[in-house]
Parts: C-alpha cells; structure tokens; sequence
C-alpha cells in the first residue's frame, strides 16, 4: 500500500520535469503606439504554440485589443539547443511567416521570415 503513493508522486514529479522549458507566460515588446502584449505559450500536439492573452497600453494598464485570443505562432517544433521552428502570425502586418523561437534562460527571441527578410523581437519570460 505504501508504493501507491510513492508511485504517483514519482510520476507527477517526472511529468513536470519534463515540460518543454518555453511553456509559460512571455512580455512581448512595444508596437509603434508603446502596447504590449502577454503571449501564453502551450503545448499542441508534440509542438507548442503561443496565443496573445492580455494587452496593455504605453502606460501598463490593460486594455481590450482585438488581438487578445489570437494564435501568433504554431507547430513550433523543437530543433535542438533551445530552437523551434514553426509557422508565425503578425498582426501588425496581417501576414503569415516562417517561424522561429529561440529560447536563452527568460528570453525568447521571436523571429519570422518572408525570403531573406526577417524581423524579430525578445521577449521576457512573466511566468
């Protein structure tokens, strides 16, 4: 009886230790008007992927934008060396890109691009 609950102890413990280290909650940095945005990354399927939950304004109070519920990237696969590739969405633009998601400690540097021109940007890591 008292392997049972070593045995689900064990487990749950196993299971969080193996959560994809780029799961969580991520600053992005200003638009041109000074807004922000948390972007909530998760798992789908064996990739993950990242929606905008909350907006702010220049001032840091939060604000209703018609971005918060969008996916903003998606079947980000890892590539080993805390690199995943996938598909990105910027709203700014209305455009699809090729992906990328490079993660050092609590930044993640967010990368698209269209032929041989790219944009990114870094995050900070909320939570």
């Amino acid at each position: 009886m008292r392997l049972l609950p070593i045995l689900v102890i064990t487990c749950a413990l196993g299971g969080a230790a193996s959560a994809d280290p780029a799961l969580g909650t991520w600053l992005t940095e200003p638009d041109r008007k000074g807004q922000v945005a948390h972007v909530r990354v998760y798992e789908c399927a064996r990739a993950i992927c990242g929606k905008i939950v909350r907006t702010f304004n220049a001032t840091g109070q939060q604000i209703e934008h018609p971005n918060v519920g969008k996916r903003v990237f998606w079947n980000m696969m890892p590539e080993g060396s805390g690199t995943y590739e996938g598909r990105a969405y910027v709203p700014a633009h209305d455009r699809e890109y090729a992906g990328e998601l490079r993660l050092a400690g609590n930044r993640l540097t967010v990368r698209g691009c269209v032929g041989p021109v790219c944009q990114s940007q870094t995050w900070k890591r909320v939570n």
